[in-house]
């Protein structure tokens, strides 16, 4: 697999993208229902590729267009 380069997203560029507060995503994640981080930073933040999260968006339940 390559190298991915792209746009590294936080719960709160997430949450915009989705339509709902970080601390939703945060629920997401908790409940297993976010995919795994693409990276987590030195300081332990997860970020996502922003193509991981679109792809799960467009899969999710309730998804609108984007």
């Amino acid at each position: 697999m390559s190298p991915r380069n792209g746009e590294l997203w936080s719960y709160t560029e997430i949450a915009a993208h989705i339509g709902v507060k970080p601390e939703t995503v945060k629920s997401y994640r908790r409940h297993g229902m976010l995919p795994d981080p693409d990276v987590v930073t030195v300081l332990g933040q997860p970020r996502w590729y922003a193509d991981t999260i679109r792809a799960w968006s467009a899969r999710r339940p309730h998804s609108r267009d984007r």
